[in-house]
């Protein structure tokens, strides 16, 4: 089986690295952002890093959208599962892209496991629910520039949850597990579509909104001694609107809980979400996909979300902040 990769950022290049080096399987990578492009061309791949160590160049066949398309209608060889890893905003311009570069076929299929929530209804736009299949990915990887790529924690370390639309098990979605968990992502299947992937963003509700406004790593939050009761009170409040909303949780309030924990604490304890990555780096964050999606769920089923809701504006107060700073340093350091 092979697969394309829509998105060669840090959870993008983390699947194709990975489902090249170890299920050996054969992956091209098609990439909207052409600085990227540009970059891994011009190394000939992707340099790769774990925890900071052991940079090495790994091959990466990458290609713009419309270049893609050209190649397929010269060479053929399209790939039978994209997956999709990019921020919510970039979506829509490179799903058209794709779309208009005559890349999505008949056959193929599609599993995203995006942060935030709002990406499958753009995607059912070029795939049908039978063909696409969702999840979570509770891996952390840094992206630190164009071609250029840390993998955070021990190979083995992360876990995956991997779900049909239907909610049906399929063959393919089978032979997608046994390639995924050669990989170390560990990948579970289960059955409840919506459940699975507002696992994530109730978890991003939390750590990513809170890590970035106050720029601190997953283990630093975890160390302060409320940091439990903090996120307590957002997966509560989370829980209460979307379980009103139809939400079926594949675990329970306190599962959930102790996963902020477990995550934070071991898993990824020298990790600085991709929230915060995205702020440091002068992008958008996706605040008003995670915590603004669930104080819109509050809102619409009459269930307030007030935390989550304050959290939000305190991200985008936290990314005008960061701008600001920036700007007063660069005209300090010219005077």
């Amino acid at each position: 089986m092979k697969y394309g990769i829509i998105g060669a950022g840090a959870m993008g290049l983390r699947y194709g690295v990975l489902l090249q080096e170890k299920a050996g399987k054969e992956v091209e990578y098609v990439e909207p952002w052409q600085p990227n492009v540009d970059k891994i061309r011009e190394q000939g791949g992707a340099y790769v890093s774990r925890d900071h160590e052991n940079r090495h160049l790994v091959k990466a066949d990458i290609y713009s959208p419309e270049d893609y398309g050209e190649k397929l209608r010269r060479e053929g060889g399209d790939p039978d599962v994209w997956i999709i890893m990019l921020k919510q905003m970039q979506l829509e311009d490179a799903l058209k892209r794709c779309a208009d570069a005559g890349i999505f076929k008949d056959h193929q299929v599609v599993f995203s496991a995006m942060n935030g929530w709002g990406h499958f209804d753009k995607i059912l736009n070029y795939f049908p629910k039978e063909r696409i299949y969702g999840g979570t990915a509770m891996v952390a990887s840094v992206f630190n520039g164009p071609g250029d790529v840390d993998f955070i924690g021990k190979p083995g370390a992360g876990t995956m949850h991997i779900c049909a639309m239907t909610e049906e098990i399929t063959d393919i979605e089978k032979e997608m597990v046994a390639d995924l968990d050669k990989t170390g992502f560990n990948p579970q299947v289960t059955q409840n579509f919506r459940g699975t992937c507002l696992a994530k963003v109730i978890f991003n509700s939390v750590i990513n909104s809170l890590c970035t406004m106050y720029e601190i790593t997953m283990g630093q939050f975890i160390s302060y001694p409320g940091a439990m009761d903090m996120a307590r009170q957002l997966i509560n409040e989370a829980y209460d609107a979307l379980e009103r909303d139809g939400f079926k949780p594949i675990q329970d309030r306190e599962a959930a809980v102790q996963e902020v924990d477990y995550v934070s604490r071991v898993a990824n304890p020298l990790h600085y979400p991709s929230m915060y990555q995205d702020m440091h780096n002068g992008r958008k964050t996706e605040v008003d996909y995670i915590n603004g999606y669930i104080a819109e769920v509050g809102r619409r089923v009459d269930s307030p979300c007030r935390t989550q809701e304050f959290l939000r504006h305190c991200l985008h107060i936290a990314e005008l902040a960061f701008q600001i700073h920036k700007k007063e340093a660069a005209e300090a350091g010219s005077k």
